[in-house]
């Protein structure tokens, strides 16, 4: 058979050359005129598709013709070929000769198989024998030469039973085999330059090589459109294709060439010959659509042209599928596809189209559903890793942008797109090319209903991001109009995590949104809708923060499988990442002022503790409404419906920054539901920490005039405040109180001064002062008409003031000297000079003695003094004790002797002798004395009469 069998055939090979498409592409499709008027009127026919130029449809009968059309063989002949090929199968082949008879014979024996039962029955039942054979056959051959013509002819041999319904290469693994063993055989064959220069260093007898390697290719194109003649369902398409799909995509030339031009005439043959039934069994034409159109714009000349032919019979192919596919139901819409199609063609010419992968992209698309478009995109993202050429790589990323911008919402697999997105920008470097993968990652962010997907998928990876899942973030490239929805997703997504009950772990959500705003911040391309949700992301980050203090990545909810083996540095926490997103967020609205006073006030270090985060926040909130009050406000607004919200930790940081704010004048026109009554609320919470926000709230309050009136009402609950332990809580409730001392009731007034004058002597400094402060002002505000029911708190008063002006603590004596001096006013008396002495009474006896003699006097029958003093003798504090001993002894001294003998002394003596194992020297000689005067008065009398003898009424009975 050899070049006759092969040149029989010439009349059904598609010609390599492509048809003459020049001219304009003219779509008239006068049918589809009337789309507007009644759409579903119209039937959709195939003259709808043969109106487009180039896309013609050609009779099976115009257009092929059978391999060999010679007479029938006799029966004697093929029962020749029937032993002859028997004996193949039971002894083997071992000359070329051979071979070459037994394809021959089997070729010659398939036309016979229309009218010969016995033929038919022989060869269904060897089909396993012939492909074992055809595989040994092709695996004798020299991979790296082409010396014969058995490729050929096991091309041929094929080609001639597919013909005639036997089908070598389809329906189980072992020809699946073979299929995947011939096309290598052909594809990997080194290129014609390098077989004409093996051949002239080895000749091959009366071959011409390069003549040989056209037929044996155009052999191998001819057996693949055999398959495709007759093919309703497009199963033999589907199977081609995936035996030439890895060969369209080979990075070297020749190989990639031979798979296009193969590809190319199997299209051709198929669209001319197309009768499809459904169900159409091709499910990869998104896939096939995107190959073909890259190859459109391959650098390699014959490359790029053989893909622009195939895809101008794709085209015609595809229109054909979608009219039969199409659900009645949906004819309207198909007709608006032809329509697009129809006007995007009539811009320019089919080689214009052909050669554009972005125009292919355009047409396609019409007509693709999701599947196929996420098919297209997928592969499209697929081949960068493949394609080494700059051009080609661009090229590949103007495709990828085009689809992705045309088919709007159509895509149904966006994670699995961000998957391969992802994977494949670490392989690409050119820039450009990168920008446009990043593009069609903004494309689809951009759209509402992909927005969540992808950012859940992009969220799904390990902090912090790799330089190219940074670059992602920071270089997103969206319509203005669409920056403040991704970042509101964006942001919902870390609020979604505070909201939610409290867990064991953090959620990685948290940790990975949290570095995906640090990363967008940085990028600064969503600068408008940054500064828009200035106040939301600002307090979701500051709760962030408060969630992630003393947290490690240990205590975060890691996905399963998501480091792998990768070690986490001891330096990566969720806390770090939540301080350089608020960082870089002040940075980025342009809040210069209040970053530095957050440095200069190690404001940070603030926000990362505990026990000081609060301080942090109100750092902050202080550094805003000064720098940036409109922003303050904004917050402000934002935190009246958010103070209630979420849990413990976002309640108070919320509440910690929302109460600074109330010093704005702003404050003052906010409904007293969302300020009274919230702080009043406060004042009852559980939390100790809320109280003290209370107060620091209405400590602000107060200074708006108009504020006044509600707070008055919450004066009890403050006045009970004072009894707290913590000493945060008390201080600001006395403030509170100072300022408000002059309008109170006097109901509330005395039992203020009661819980005042309990607190004399605090172990907290401040408390112990400022109580002092406010008992004064008290006793400054109390009315005329009121002065009986004061007085004798105030005079209880004096004995404690007195000796807490011995204080150690320089402030606590000074205040004391001070209020002090305030009872003295209220009674009316004037203190002697000696009393506002600094120097401690031991060293100053005669001054003590003084100030003993002036209260001895003016308490008369008032006060109990020796009582009162002795108990400060127990003071946890020496100056106190001190004093206290030393005030006894010279209150002694003056007293009437007969009458404290008669009283008693014991209970003085008990008191002073328990002080004289105290380890201070200075308080054991005081206490001595004292005691050495009681001893006195119990042995003999004392003489004198003084004026004093009236103190006895002092002591108790």
């Amino acid at each position: 058979m050899g070049d006759s069998q092969i040149c029989s055939q010439e009349e059904v090979v598609i010609p390599c050359a492509s048809d003459n498409d020049s001219g304009s592409v003219d779509l008239q499709l006068s049918n589809l005129e009337n789309i507007k008027k009644d759409p579903s009127s119209l039937e959709l026919t195939d003259s709808d598709i043969s109106d487009i130029a180039g896309l013609s449809r050609e009779s099976l009968a115009e257009s092929f013709r059978h391999l060999t059309q010679k007479g029938p063989l006799s029966e004697a002949v093929a029962e020749r070929l029937i032993q002859s090929i028997q004996e193949v199968f039971d002894g083997g082949l071992q000359s070329e000769l051979e071979k070459l008879t037994f394809l021959r014979s089997l070729s010659s024996l398939s036309r016979t198989l229309p009218y010969d039962e016995t033929t038919e029955s022989f060869i269904h039942s060897h089909i396993a024998d012939i492909v074992r054979i055809l595989n040994m056959l092709v695996e004798e051959e020299p991979v790296h030469s082409l010396f014969s013509s058995m490729h050929q002819e096991v091309f041929v041999t094929i080609t001639d039973l597919s013909y005639q319904d036997v089908h070598l290469l389809f329906g189980s693994e072992d020809r699946a085999d073979l299929f995947s063993l011939i096309t290598k055989s052909i594809i990997t064959l080194p290129s014609v330059t390098a077989l004409i220069q093996l051949q002239e260093i080895m000749p091959s007898g009366s071959y011409n090589t390069e003549c040989l390697y056209r037929q044996t290719f155009q052999a191998f194109s001819e057996m693949l459109q055999s398959f495709v003649v007759k093919d309703p369902h497009l199963e033999n398409l589907d199977t081609i294709f995936k035996q030439m799909d890895p060969w369209l995509q080979s990075t070297k030339d020749h190989e990639r060439a031979r798979a296009t031009a193969s590809m190319a005439q199997v299209l051709k043959c198929l669209s001319r010959h197309l009768s499809l039934k459904l169900p159409l069994r091709f499910q990869k034409l998104g896939h096939l659509v995107a190959l073909m159109a890259l190859l459109c714009g391959d650098p390699v000349k014959e490359v790029a042209e053989e893909a622009a032919e195939g895809t101008h019979y794709l085209l015609h192919m595809t229109l054909r599928l979608k009219c039969i596919s199409y659900d009645k139901k949906n004819h309207p819409s198909l007709r608006r596809a032809m329509k697009k199609c129809r006007e995007l063609l009539e811009r320019y010419s089919i080689k214009q189209f052909c050669s554009c992968p972005f125009k292919i992209a355009q047409v396609f698309e019409v007509f693709l559903n999701s599947n196929e478009l996420c098919q297209f995109v997928m592969t499209t993202l697929d081949s960068l890793e493949n394609l080494k050429h700059p051009c080609s790589q661009q090229s590949a990323g103007e495709l990828l942008v085009t689809m992705v911008k045309n088919a709007e919402s159509r895509f149904e697999k966006v994670p699995e797109i961000m998957g391969v997105i992802c994977a494949r920008l670490s392989i690409i470097s050119q820039p450009r090319v990168r920008q446009q993968i990043i593009n069609t990652v903004s494309l689809f962010i951009s759209r509402p209903k992909y927005t969540d997907i992808v950012i859940s998928h992009l969220l799904c990876h390990p902090v912090p991001y790799d330089r190219h899942l940074a670059e992602l973030w920071r270089t997103l490239e969206v319509e203005l109009s669409s920056t403040t929805w991704i970042l509101w997703r964006l942001l919902r997504k870390l609020q979604k995590c505070h909201n939610a009950p409290t867990q064991e772990k953090m959620a990685y959500v948290a940790v990975a949104a949290t570095d995906a705003l640090y990363e967008v911040f940085v990028g600064n391309r969503l600068q408008a809708a940054t500064f828009r949700l200035f106040p939301q992301l600002l307090m979701t980050l500051l709760i962030q923060i408060h969630h992630s203090i003393g947290l490690t990545m240990s205590d975060v909810a890691i996905p399963s499988g998501l480091y792998a083996e990768q070690e986490m540095s001891s330096e990566v926490t969720p806390l770090c990442f939540a301080i350089q997103a608020t960082k870089t967020l002040l940075l980025r609205t342009l809040c210069w002022q209040e970053f530095n006073i957050m440095e200069k006030n190690k404001g940070w270090t603030l926000l990362e503790r505990k026990e000081c985060h609060l301080q942090g926040v109100s750092l902050l909130a202080n550094a805003l409404l000064e720098r940036n009050h409109l922003l303050a406000h904004k917050v402000m607004y934002l935190l009246v419906p958010l103070l209630n919200r979420g849990n413990d930790k976002h309640q108070l940081t919320s509440a910690g920054f929302f109460v600074e704010l109330l010093q704005s004048p702003v404050a003052r026109r906010l409904p007293s539901i969302y300020s009274l009554v919230r702080l009043k609320n406060w004042l009852h919470h559980g939390n100790s920490v809320f109280k003290f926000l209370a107060l620091r709230g209405l400590r602000y309050l107060i200074k708006h005039q108009e504020m006044r009136e509600g707070i008055k009402s919450l004066l009890p609950c403050i006045v009970d405040l004072l009894r707290e332990t913590d000493e945060k809580i008390v201080l600001l409730a006395i403030q509170i109180l100072l300022q408000l001392v002059e309008t109170m009731d006097f109901n509330t007034l005395t039992a203020m001064m009661k819980t005042l004058f309990s607190l004399f002597g605090d172990v907290r400094p401040d408390v112990h002062r400022f109580s002092m402060t406010l008992f004064g002002a008290s006793v400054k505000s109390v009315k005329y008409t009121d002065f009986k029911g004061v007085e004798n708190q105030v005079l209880d008063s004096l004995v404690p003031l007195l000796l807490y002006s011995q204080d150690e603590n320089d402030a606590v004596a000074e205040e004391s000297r001070q209020v002090l001096t305030i009872c003295a006013q209220f009674l009316k008396w004037k203190l002697p000079q000696e009393v506002y002495c600094k120097d401690p009474w031991y060293i100053s006896p005669s001054e003590a003695g003084a100030v003993c003699t002036f209260f001895g006097k003016k308490c008369q029958g008032k006060v109990n003094l020796l009582a009162q003093t002795l108990t400060f003798s127990k003071n946890a504090k020496l100056p106190i004790r001190r004093a206290a001993v030393l005030f006894v002894g010279l209150l002694l001294k003056h007293m009437d002797h007969n009458e404290l003998k008669m009283k008693g002394t014991d209970w003085i003596e008990n008191d002073l002798r328990d002080l004289l194992g105290d380890p201070e020297p200075s308080l054991r000689i005081i206490a001595s004395r004292a005691l050495f005067r009681v001893h006195k008065i119990g042995a003999e009398p004392d003489p004198r009469q003084s004026g004093l003898s009236n103190l006895m009424g002092y002591l108790p009975t």
